[in-house]
């Protein structure tokens, strides 16, 4: 008697390397209050705070016990926008290849994401609980 052993399809494996990726403000962090949504172990964060706002945003991060790699957003703080933050995301994902889905809750944001990324699908986290403008934050 042979037994069939079989194995993942094509389309399975790629599934299986695809990861998500997800923004800080207002998804991971909602604010001094609440909890956040947490990254699976793979996963990456791409936000759009930008990489002046570094060590108070990891030292956040690692205070959530939070390690995954994260994107800054390449533009100064004061010449960052909501729309810049957005296409800085389509970027890092159109670069990574293997986001299969985006945390969001900014609304501008996913509108730039959409708009300049193929085959990533946003999810939006919809809420007032944090600001959506440019607010610096220290931990």
């Amino acid at each position: 008697m042979h037994r069939i052993f079989r194995t993942r399809s094509n389309v399975q494996k790629q599934t299986m390397s695809k990861i998500n990726s997800f923004d800080i403000d207002g998804v991971i962090y909602l604010g001094p209050v609440f909890g956040g949504l947490y990254p699976g172990p793979n996963d990456v964060i791409i936000t759009g705070r930008s990489f002046e706002e570094a060590p108070e945003t990891l030292r956040m991060l690692e205070s959530k016990g939070i390690t995954n790699k994260v994107y800054f957003n390449p533009l100064p703080f004061d010449e960052k926008t909501r729309h810049s933050s957005g296409v800085h995301k389509a970027r890092v994902i159109n670069e990574l290849g293997n986001i299969a889905l985006h945390f969001e809750d900014d609304p501008i944001q996913m509108e730039a994401i959409i708009d300049n990324t193929e085959g990533v699908q946003v999810v939006h986290i919809d809420h007032d609980l944090v600001e959506k403008e440019n607010v610096r934050h220290e931990f």
